[in-house]
Protein backbone atom coordinates (compact mmCIF):
# COMPACT_ATOMS: atom_id res chain seq x y z
CA UNK A 1 0.00 0.00 0.00
CA UNK A 2 2.75 2.51 0.99
CA UNK A 3 4.41 2.05 -2.60
CA UNK A 4 0.70 2.19 -4.46
CA UNK A 5 0.64 5.87 -2.45
CA UNK A 6 4.32 7.10 -3.07
CA UNK A 7 3.98 5.81 -7.03
CA UNK A 8 0.58 7.47 -7.78
CA UNK A 9 1.14 10.29 -5.49
CA UNK A 10 4.39 11.14 -8.00
CA UNK A 11 2.20 11.01 -10.64
CA UNK A 12 -0.12 13.51 -9.83
CA UNK A 13 1.62 15.88 -7.89
CA UNK A 14 3.22 17.12 -11.15
CA UNK A 15 -0.03 17.42 -12.98
CA UNK A 16 -1.57 19.95 -10.14
CA UNK A 17 1.74 21.94 -10.01
CA UNK A 18 1.17 21.97 -13.53
CA UNK A 19 -1.98 24.22 -12.29
CA UNK A 20 -0.67 25.68 -9.33
CA UNK A 21 2.97 27.49 -9.37
CA UNK A 22 3.29 30.18 -7.11
CA UNK A 23 4.70 33.20 -9.53
CA UNK A 24 7.90 35.09 -8.96
CA UNK A 25 6.98 37.69 -10.93
CA UNK A 26 3.96 40.33 -11.16
CA UNK A 27 1.35 38.69 -12.44
CA UNK A 28 0.49 38.94 -16.44
CA UNK A 29 -2.63 41.35 -17.39
CA UNK A 30 -3.93 38.75 -19.77
CA UNK A 31 -4.41 35.06 -20.27
CA UNK A 32 -1.23 33.26 -22.18
CA UNK A 33 -2.50 30.70 -24.69
CA UNK A 34 -0.32 28.29 -25.03
CA UNK A 35 -0.45 24.03 -26.12
CA UNK A 36 0.02 20.54 -24.36
CA UNK A 37 0.31 17.66 -25.77
CA UNK A 38 -2.48 14.89 -23.96
CA UNK A 39 -2.38 11.07 -24.33
CA UNK A 40 -5.04 9.08 -22.68
CA UNK A 41 -3.41 5.89 -21.32
CA UNK A 42 -1.60 3.87 -25.18
CA UNK A 43 -3.78 5.99 -27.22
CA UNK A 44 -2.99 8.92 -29.72
CA UNK A 45 -1.56 12.22 -28.38
CA UNK A 46 -3.43 15.38 -29.30
CA UNK A 47 -2.74 18.97 -28.97
CA UNK A 48 -4.53 20.45 -26.46
CA UNK A 49 -4.99 23.74 -26.17
CA UNK A 50 -4.24 26.00 -22.65
CA UNK A 51 -4.42 29.37 -21.15
CA UNK A 52 -2.13 30.48 -18.24
CA UNK A 53 -4.48 32.51 -16.10
CA UNK A 54 -2.26 35.84 -15.31
CA UNK A 55 0.55 33.61 -14.29
CA UNK A 56 3.00 31.09 -16.57
CA UNK A 57 2.46 27.59 -14.87
CA UNK A 58 -1.44 28.45 -13.82
CA UNK A 59 -2.61 26.41 -16.07
CA UNK A 60 -6.41 25.80 -17.81
CA UNK A 61 -6.83 23.28 -20.13
CA UNK A 62 -9.47 23.65 -23.32
CA UNK A 63 -12.46 20.76 -22.07
CA UNK A 64 -13.35 20.51 -26.30
CA UNK A 65 -10.09 19.43 -26.80
CA UNK A 66 -9.70 16.58 -23.71
CA UNK A 67 -13.44 15.52 -24.95
CA UNK A 68 -11.93 14.52 -27.87
CA UNK A 69 -8.57 12.88 -26.15
CA UNK A 70 -10.95 10.67 -24.03
CA UNK A 71 -13.88 10.31 -26.62
CA UNK A 72 -13.08 6.89 -27.43
CA UNK A 73 -11.71 5.91 -23.66
CA UNK A 74 -14.74 4.32 -20.83
CA UNK A 75 -13.89 8.02 -19.52
CA UNK A 76 -15.58 10.20 -22.65
CA UNK A 77 -17.94 13.07 -21.58
CA UNK A 78 -20.26 15.05 -24.07
CA UNK A 79 -20.28 18.76 -23.27
CA UNK A 80 -22.56 21.49 -24.08
CA UNK A 81 -21.30 24.96 -23.29
CA UNK A 82 -22.69 28.78 -23.53
CA UNK A 83 -22.07 32.04 -23.16
CA UNK A 84 -21.65 31.44 -19.08
CA UNK A 85 -22.60 27.84 -18.48
CA UNK A 86 -21.15 24.60 -19.24
CA UNK A 87 -23.04 21.05 -19.17
CA UNK A 88 -20.51 17.73 -18.60
CA UNK A 89 -21.85 14.73 -18.79
CA UNK A 90 -20.17 11.41 -18.37
CA UNK A 91 -20.52 8.42 -20.25
CA UNK A 92 -21.60 10.19 -22.83
CA UNK A 93 -20.10 10.37 -26.29
CA UNK A 94 -19.04 14.04 -27.18
CA UNK A 95 -19.98 15.31 -30.48
CA UNK A 96 -17.17 17.17 -32.23
CA UNK A 97 -18.02 21.30 -33.71
CA UNK A 98 -14.81 21.31 -35.46
CA UNK A 99 -12.52 23.75 -33.84
CA UNK A 100 -11.10 20.46 -31.39
CA UNK A 101 -6.89 20.23 -31.24
CA UNK A 102 -6.90 23.18 -33.75
CA UNK A 103 -3.65 25.45 -32.46
CA UNK A 104 -3.87 28.87 -31.58
CA UNK A 105 -3.96 32.17 -33.91
CA UNK A 106 -0.27 33.22 -33.61
CA UNK A 107 -2.04 36.84 -32.57
CA UNK A 108 -4.51 35.94 -30.44
CA UNK A 109 -4.07 37.34 -26.79
CA UNK A 110 -7.20 36.18 -25.16
CA UNK A 111 -9.03 39.12 -22.86
CA UNK A 112 -11.51 36.62 -21.00
CA UNK A 113 -11.70 36.42 -16.90
CA UNK A 114 -11.86 33.58 -14.54
CA UNK A 115 -14.99 33.32 -12.42
CA UNK A 116 -17.41 30.28 -11.14
CA UNK A 117 -19.30 30.15 -14.30
CA UNK A 118 -22.67 28.36 -13.85
CA UNK A 119 -21.16 24.05 -14.24
CA UNK A 120 -23.38 21.09 -14.23
CA UNK A 121 -22.32 17.85 -13.92
CA UNK A 122 -25.00 15.24 -14.60
CA UNK A 123 -27.04 17.61 -14.03
CA UNK A 124 -26.18 18.72 -10.77
CA UNK A 125 -24.73 21.89 -9.68
CA UNK A 126 -20.66 21.83 -8.70
CA UNK A 127 -18.27 24.51 -8.08
CA UNK A 128 -15.58 24.99 -10.30
CA UNK A 129 -13.36 28.58 -11.66
CA UNK A 130 -13.48 28.34 -15.18
CA UNK A 131 -12.47 30.46 -18.48
CA UNK A 132 -15.53 30.48 -20.94
CA UNK A 133 -14.66 31.98 -24.30
CA UNK A 134 -16.19 32.42 -28.15
CA UNK A 135 -14.84 30.65 -30.91
CA UNK A 136 -14.38 31.81 -34.40
CA UNK A 137 -17.02 29.72 -35.47
CA UNK A 138 -19.14 30.54 -32.95
CA UNK A 139 -19.12 28.12 -30.63
CA UNK A 140 -18.12 28.87 -26.78
CA UNK A 141 -15.13 26.52 -25.20
CA UNK A 142 -14.29 26.23 -21.70
CA UNK A 143 -10.87 26.02 -20.04
CA UNK A 144 -10.80 24.31 -16.61
CA UNK A 145 -7.54 22.80 -15.10
CA UNK A 146 -6.34 19.52 -15.07
CA UNK A 147 -6.91 18.60 -11.61
CA UNK A 148 -10.21 19.40 -11.25
CA UNK A 149 -11.34 17.38 -14.29
CA UNK A 150 -9.52 14.78 -12.98
CA UNK A 151 -11.74 14.66 -10.01
CA UNK A 152 -14.89 14.82 -11.91
CA UNK A 153 -14.11 12.09 -13.93
CA UNK A 154 -12.09 9.81 -11.25
CA UNK A 155 -9.11 9.74 -13.64
CA UNK A 156 -5.17 9.79 -12.55
CA UNK A 157 -3.06 12.10 -14.30
CA UNK A 158 0.67 12.49 -15.00
CA UNK A 159 3.07 14.77 -16.35
CA UNK A 160 5.90 12.49 -18.01
CA UNK A 161 7.88 15.58 -18.99
CA UNK A 162 7.38 19.13 -20.15
CA UNK A 163 4.73 20.17 -22.04
CA UNK A 164 3.00 16.29 -22.39
CA UNK A 165 -0.05 15.06 -19.97
CA UNK A 166 -0.68 11.19 -19.70
CA UNK A 167 -4.28 10.43 -18.40
CA UNK A 168 -4.65 7.27 -17.02
CA UNK A 169 -8.70 6.08 -17.09
CA UNK A 170 -8.03 3.12 -15.35
CA UNK A 171 -6.70 4.62 -12.22
CA UNK A 172 -8.42 6.61 -10.00
CA UNK A 173 -7.80 9.93 -8.58
CA UNK A 174 -5.22 9.59 -6.22
CA UNK A 175 -2.78 12.48 -3.98
CA UNK A 176 -0.53 12.56 -1.16
CA UNK A 177 -0.47 15.63 0.54
CA UNK A 178 3.20 14.70 1.69
CA UNK A 179 4.72 15.16 -1.78
CA UNK A 180 2.33 18.36 -2.89
CA UNK A 181 4.68 19.75 0.73
CA UNK A 182 7.54 19.00 -0.42
CA UNK A 183 6.95 20.69 -3.60
CA UNK A 184 5.54 23.59 -2.17
CA UNK A 185 2.13 23.50 -2.52
CA UNK A 186 1.36 24.46 1.10
CA UNK A 187 3.72 27.21 0.76
CA UNK A 188 1.21 30.06 0.29
CA UNK A 189 -1.64 28.15 3.01
CA UNK A 190 -0.70 29.24 6.96
CA UNK A 191 -1.79 25.36 8.35
CA UNK A 192 -3.90 22.65 7.09
CA UNK A 193 -5.14 19.30 9.13
CA UNK A 194 -7.17 16.08 7.86
CA UNK A 195 -8.32 13.89 10.54
CA UNK A 196 -10.87 11.66 11.71
CA UNK A 197 -13.06 13.51 14.10
CA UNK A 198 -14.27 10.60 15.52
CA UNK A 199 -10.96 8.83 16.03
CA UNK A 200 -8.91 11.20 16.63
CA UNK A 201 -6.49 10.02 13.94
CA UNK A 202 -4.53 13.08 11.96
CA UNK A 203 -3.85 12.00 8.32
CA UNK A 204 -1.87 15.16 7.57
CA UNK A 205 -0.94 18.48 9.31
CA UNK A 206 1.19 20.98 7.75
CA UNK A 207 2.14 23.78 10.61
CA UNK A 208 -0.68 22.85 12.50
CA UNK A 209 0.67 24.41 15.48
CA UNK A 210 1.13 27.84 14.61
CA UNK A 211 -1.68 30.04 15.85
CA UNK A 212 -3.49 31.93 13.00
CA UNK A 213 -6.13 34.50 12.46
CA UNK A 214 -9.27 32.64 11.54
CA UNK A 215 -11.84 34.93 10.44
CA UNK A 216 -15.70 33.70 10.35
CA UNK A 217 -14.49 30.12 11.11
CA UNK A 218 -14.98 31.70 14.86
CA UNK A 219 -18.70 31.29 14.42
CA UNK A 220 -18.06 27.28 15.22
CA UNK A 221 -17.25 28.38 18.90
CA UNK A 222 -20.20 30.90 18.79
CA UNK A 223 -22.26 27.88 18.02
CA UNK A 224 -21.01 25.57 20.39
CA UNK A 225 -21.63 28.01 23.09
CA UNK A 226 -25.30 28.42 21.52
CA UNK A 227 -25.64 24.70 21.63
CA UNK A 228 -24.85 24.14 25.50
CA UNK A 229 -27.37 27.50 26.11
CA UNK A 230 -29.79 25.00 24.51
CA UNK A 231 -28.81 21.78 26.37
CA UNK A 232 -29.04 23.25 29.92
CA UNK A 233 -32.98 24.78 29.08
CA UNK A 234 -31.68 28.67 29.08
CA UNK A 235 -32.83 29.29 25.54
CA UNK A 236 -34.98 27.33 23.14
CA UNK A 237 -34.35 26.48 18.84
CA UNK A 238 -37.87 28.55 18.74
CA UNK A 239 -37.10 31.26 21.72
CA UNK A 240 -38.10 34.96 19.68
CA UNK A 241 -34.50 37.06 19.85
CA UNK A 242 -34.80 41.07 20.00
CA UNK A 243 -32.79 42.55 17.64
CA UNK A 244 -30.24 45.45 19.39
CA UNK A 245 -29.25 48.58 18.15
CA UNK A 246 -25.60 46.88 18.08
CA UNK A 247 -26.83 44.13 16.45
CA UNK A 248 -28.43 47.13 13.48
CA UNK A 249 -24.95 48.59 13.55
CA UNK A 250 -23.44 46.08 12.66
CA UNK A 251 -25.80 44.85 9.96
CA UNK A 252 -25.79 48.29 8.30
CA UNK A 253 -21.82 48.25 7.80
CA UNK A 254 -19.53 47.31 5.28
CA UNK A 255 -19.40 43.80 7.05
CA UNK A 256 -23.35 43.50 7.06
CA UNK A 257 -24.61 40.14 5.68
CA UNK A 258 -28.41 40.10 6.43
CA UNK A 259 -30.71 43.33 7.38
CA UNK A 260 -31.77 43.42 10.84
CA UNK A 261 -33.85 46.52 12.09
CA UNK A 262 -33.64 47.35 16.03
CA UNK A 263 -36.46 46.01 17.70
CA UNK A 264 -37.26 43.20 15.06
CA UNK A 265 -37.63 39.46 16.70
CA UNK A 266 -36.01 36.50 15.20
CA UNK A 267 -35.44 33.11 16.14
CA UNK A 268 -32.78 31.13 17.12
CA UNK A 269 -32.86 28.65 14.48
CA UNK A 270 -32.92 31.28 12.35
CA UNK A 271 -29.68 33.28 13.62
CA UNK A 272 -27.91 29.78 13.49
CA UNK A 273 -29.07 29.57 10.23
CA UNK A 274 -27.93 32.87 9.17
CA UNK A 275 -24.53 32.21 11.43
CA UNK A 276 -23.57 29.21 9.64
CA UNK A 277 -24.79 29.78 5.71
CA UNK A 278 -24.07 33.46 4.77
CA UNK A 279 -21.83 33.72 8.01
CA UNK A 280 -23.83 36.39 9.33
CA UNK A 281 -21.73 38.83 11.47
CA UNK A 282 -24.70 40.64 13.19
CA UNK A 283 -26.22 37.06 13.63
CA UNK A 284 -23.63 35.87 15.80
CA UNK A 285 -24.12 38.61 17.79
CA UNK A 286 -27.73 38.30 18.38
CA UNK A 287 -26.90 34.62 19.86
CA UNK A 288 -24.22 36.35 21.83
CA UNK A 289 -26.17 38.57 23.40
CA UNK A 290 -28.74 36.37 23.74
CA UNK A 291 -26.80 33.96 25.71
CA UNK A 292 -24.55 36.00 27.37
CA UNK A 293 -26.43 39.25 27.77
CA UNK A 294 -23.46 41.12 25.86
CA UNK A 295 -20.62 40.67 23.49
CA UNK A 296 -18.38 40.79 26.09
CA UNK A 297 -19.67 38.34 28.64
CA UNK A 298 -20.26 35.91 25.66
CA UNK A 299 -16.39 36.52 24.80
CA UNK A 300 -15.52 35.87 28.35
CA UNK A 301 -17.29 32.46 27.81
CA UNK A 302 -15.85 31.83 24.65
CA UNK A 303 -12.45 32.12 26.07
CA UNK A 304 -13.15 29.97 29.08
CA UNK A 305 -14.56 26.93 26.70
CA UNK A 306 -11.61 26.96 24.75
CA UNK A 307 -9.52 26.74 28.64
CA UNK A 308 -11.91 23.54 29.08
CA UNK A 309 -11.47 22.22 26.22
CA UNK A 310 -7.89 22.61 25.90
CA UNK A 311 -6.87 25.22 22.93
CA UNK A 312 -3.76 26.46 23.95
CA UNK A 313 -3.13 28.09 20.89
CA UNK A 314 -6.72 30.04 20.56
CA UNK A 315 -7.67 33.40 21.73
CA UNK A 316 -11.15 35.24 21.03
CA UNK A 317 -11.77 39.01 20.80
CA UNK A 318 -15.40 38.85 19.84
CA UNK A 319 -17.97 36.28 18.46
CA UNK A 320 -17.47 36.57 14.45
CA UNK A 321 -14.06 37.10 13.75
CA UNK A 322 -14.23 40.38 12.16
CA UNK A 323 -11.13 42.60 12.84
CA UNK A 324 -11.27 43.73 16.52
CA UNK A 325 -10.05 47.45 17.36
CA UNK A 326 -8.77 48.66 20.84
CA UNK A 327 -9.69 51.52 22.26
CA UNK A 328 -6.28 52.96 22.47
CA UNK A 329 -5.32 56.74 20.97
CA UNK A 330 -3.68 54.48 18.59
CA UNK A 331 -5.55 51.54 18.47
CA UNK A 332 -4.83 48.47 17.57
CA UNK A 333 -6.22 45.92 15.61
CA UNK A 334 -6.74 42.35 16.83
CA UNK A 335 -8.29 39.40 15.19
CA UNK A 336 -9.05 35.66 17.04
CA UNK A 337 -6.62 33.17 16.49
CA UNK A 338 -6.58 29.55 16.44
CA UNK A 339 -4.14 26.56 15.34
CA UNK A 340 -5.33 24.27 13.35
CA UNK A 341 -4.78 21.32 15.84
CA UNK A 342 -6.69 23.60 18.07
CA UNK A 343 -9.57 24.05 15.50
CA UNK A 344 -9.48 20.14 15.09
CA UNK A 345 -10.09 19.63 18.53
CA UNK A 346 -13.21 22.13 18.61
CA UNK A 347 -14.80 20.82 15.64
CA UNK A 348 -14.14 16.78 16.78
CA UNK A 349 -16.03 18.02 20.40
CA UNK A 350 -18.97 20.02 18.41
CA UNK A 351 -19.61 16.94 16.21
CA UNK A 352 -19.21 14.64 18.95
CA UNK A 353 -21.71 16.81 21.39
CA UNK A 354 -23.68 18.09 19.20
CA UNK A 355 -24.15 16.11 15.53
CA UNK A 356 -26.94 18.05 15.07
CA UNK A 357 -24.83 20.96 13.88
CA UNK A 358 -24.48 19.36 10.57
CA UNK A 359 -28.22 19.15 10.14
CA UNK A 360 -27.21 22.85 9.42
CA UNK A 361 -24.46 23.12 7.81
CA UNK A 362 -25.20 20.57 5.10
CA UNK A 363 -27.89 22.79 4.45
CA UNK A 364 -27.41 24.43 0.34
CA UNK A 365 -29.77 27.11 1.26
CA UNK A 366 -32.56 27.97 3.93
CA UNK A 367 -35.50 30.53 4.23
CA UNK A 368 -35.75 32.63 7.25
CA UNK A 369 -39.22 32.81 7.62
CA UNK A 370 -39.25 35.91 9.83
CA UNK A 371 -37.58 37.64 7.05
CA UNK A 372 -38.93 36.62 4.45
CA UNK A 373 -35.41 35.82 2.98
CA UNK A 374 -33.34 32.96 1.69
CA UNK A 375 -30.17 32.53 2.43
CA UNK A 376 -27.19 30.47 0.54
CA UNK A 377 -24.51 28.19 2.09
CA UNK A 378 -21.03 29.37 1.34
CA UNK A 379 -19.27 26.32 1.17
CA UNK A 380 -18.33 25.20 -2.21
CA UNK A 381 -17.25 21.32 -1.29
CA UNK A 382 -21.41 20.70 -0.44
CA UNK A 383 -21.88 20.84 -4.75
CA UNK A 384 -18.62 18.85 -5.76
CA UNK A 385 -18.32 16.40 -3.06
CA UNK A 386 -21.97 14.16 -1.10
CA UNK A 387 -20.03 13.07 1.65
CA UNK A 388 -19.26 16.75 2.64
CA UNK A 389 -21.32 17.98 5.98
CA UNK A 390 -19.93 21.63 6.54
CA UNK A 391 -19.01 22.76 8.47
CA UNK A 392 -17.72 26.83 7.80
CA UNK A 393 -16.15 29.32 5.68
CA UNK A 394 -14.32 32.44 6.60
CA UNK A 395 -12.16 35.55 5.46
CA UNK A 396 -10.30 38.67 6.78
CA UNK A 397 -7.44 40.28 5.00
CA UNK A 398 -5.40 39.11 7.77
CA UNK A 399 -6.89 35.44 7.68
CA UNK A 400 -7.07 35.04 3.95
CA UNK A 401 -9.75 32.33 2.98
CA UNK A 402 -10.25 29.85 5.13
CA UNK A 403 -12.31 26.59 5.47
CA UNK A 404 -13.16 24.14 7.75
CA UNK A 405 -14.50 20.93 6.24
CA UNK A 406 -16.15 17.94 8.21
CA UNK A 407 -16.97 14.93 5.84
CA UNK A 408 -19.00 11.86 6.54
CA UNK A 409 -17.71 8.61 5.76
CA UNK A 410 -18.85 4.74 6.60
CA UNK A 411 -16.48 1.92 7.73
CA UNK A 412 -19.79 -0.57 7.54
CA UNK A 413 -20.00 -0.75 11.40
CA UNK A 414 -20.58 3.70 11.95
CA UNK A 415 -20.23 6.72 10.76
CA UNK A 416 -17.22 8.95 10.96
CA UNK A 417 -16.68 12.65 10.56
CA UNK A 418 -13.33 13.44 8.56
CA UNK A 419 -12.46 16.69 8.96
CA UNK A 420 -10.56 19.11 6.90
CA UNK A 421 -8.81 22.38 8.42
CA UNK A 422 -7.47 25.09 5.37
CA UNK A 423 -6.45 27.87 6.90
CA UNK A 424 -5.01 31.37 5.21
CA UNK A 425 -5.44 30.54 1.48
CA UNK A 426 -4.88 33.63 -0.86
CA UNK A 427 -8.43 33.84 -2.06
CA UNK A 428 -11.48 31.46 -2.18
CA UNK A 429 -10.33 29.81 -5.52
CA UNK A 430 -7.25 28.29 -4.13
CA UNK A 431 -8.90 27.88 -0.38
CA UNK A 432 -11.79 25.60 -2.59
CA UNK A 433 -8.93 24.32 -4.36
CA UNK A 434 -6.90 23.01 -1.08
CA UNK A 435 -9.87 22.05 0.41
CA UNK A 436 -11.30 19.59 -2.35
CA UNK A 437 -8.43 18.30 -3.12
CA UNK A 438 -7.44 17.52 0.89
CA UNK A 439 -11.31 16.39 0.90
CA UNK A 440 -10.76 13.72 -1.65
CA UNK A 441 -7.16 12.50 0.24
CA UNK A 442 -9.51 11.94 3.15
CA UNK A 443 -11.83 9.82 1.73
CA UNK A 444 -8.60 7.76 0.20
CA UNK A 445 -7.09 7.31 3.42
CA UNK A 446 -10.35 6.50 5.26
CA UNK A 447 -11.45 3.76 2.75
CA UNK A 448 -7.35 2.38 1.27
CA UNK A 449 -5.45 3.27 3.96
CA UNK A 450 -1.84 5.38 3.61
CA UNK A 451 1.77 5.44 4.27
CA UNK A 452 2.45 4.24 8.06
CA UNK A 453 4.51 7.44 9.83
CA UNK A 454 7.40 7.41 10.63
CA UNK A 455 8.64 5.49 13.77
CA UNK A 456 8.14 7.99 15.99
CA UNK A 457 5.68 10.06 14.68
CA UNK A 458 2.30 11.26 16.83
CA UNK A 459 -0.48 10.99 14.71
CA UNK A 460 -3.33 11.42 17.33
CA UNK A 461 -4.34 14.60 19.23
CA UNK A 462 -6.45 13.71 21.81
CA UNK A 463 -10.21 15.32 22.38
CA UNK A 464 -12.02 15.89 25.57
CA UNK A 465 -14.41 13.43 25.77
CA UNK A 466 -17.92 14.76 26.03
CA UNK A 467 -19.36 16.22 28.75
CA UNK A 468 -22.60 14.58 29.26
CA UNK A 469 -23.56 11.19 30.43
CA UNK A 470 -25.42 10.02 27.25
CA UNK A 471 -22.37 11.44 25.00
CA UNK A 472 -19.79 9.49 26.82
CA UNK A 473 -21.37 6.36 26.60
CA UNK A 474 -22.18 7.05 23.03
CA UNK A 475 -18.05 7.86 22.49
CA UNK A 476 -16.79 4.75 24.39
CA UNK A 477 -19.20 2.52 22.20
CA UNK A 478 -18.22 4.26 19.01
CA UNK A 479 -14.49 3.58 20.50
CA UNK A 480 -14.94 -0.16 21.03
CA UNK A 481 -17.06 -0.91 18.07
CA UNK A 482 -13.93 0.58 15.62
CA UNK A 483 -11.31 -1.50 17.98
Amino acid sequence: MKTFFRNSSLILVSAILICFIFPAEAAAGYEIPGVCQVQADTGNAYAVKTLDYGYENNTYFSLRDMAMVLRETDKAFSLDIAKNTVSLNPGNTYTPVGEENVLWVDDLNPDISLRRNEFKVKEETVYYYTLIMKLPSGYYDCFMMAADLAMILDVNISVPYAGFLQIHTQESFCISPDYLEQAGYFYGVNSVLVGDATTGEIYYKYQSDIPCPIASTSKLMTCLLVMDAIATGQITLSEQVTVSDAVRLLSTSADGVIPLETGAQITVQELLLGALLPSSNECALCLAEAVAGSEEAFVQMMNQKALDLGLSQTVFYNCHGLPFYTEDSVPSKLQNRMSAEDMFRLVSYLLKVYPQITDITSLEKATLESLDLEVRNTNPLLHNMPEVTGLKTGTTNKAGACLVTSLVADDGVMNHDLVVIVLGTEDSIERGRVSGLLARYALQVFYTGREEPEAGADTRIPGNLPTNAEAAVDWILRTAKKR
